[in-house]
């Protein structure tokens, strides 16, 4: 699956795939894979971004176009 909202979000931050990565504590090419949907990307890192960014794990997914994070 490709995930073109973790591009989107990371690039509306002006930030580059190696800084997600430190946040990440893994590899830019890691988070690189992430993002074109060559490797699945762990529970606890979809956590992390969507936390960082504000949004829910749904809107990430792309199973919603609401950005909100229900709480």
């Amino acid at each position: 699956m490709y995930f073109q909202r973790l591009r989107d979000l990371r690039e509306d931050m002006d930030m580059n795939q190696t800084e997600i990565a430190a946040l990440l504590h893994t590899s830019q090419t890691v988070y690189s894979r992430y993002e074109r949907g060559f490797q699945t990307i762990p529970v606890e890192h979809l956590l992390t971004l969507a936390d960082f960014y504000n949004v829910s794990t749904d809107y990430i997914l792309g199973r919603t176009n609401n950005k909100t994070v229900n709480k």
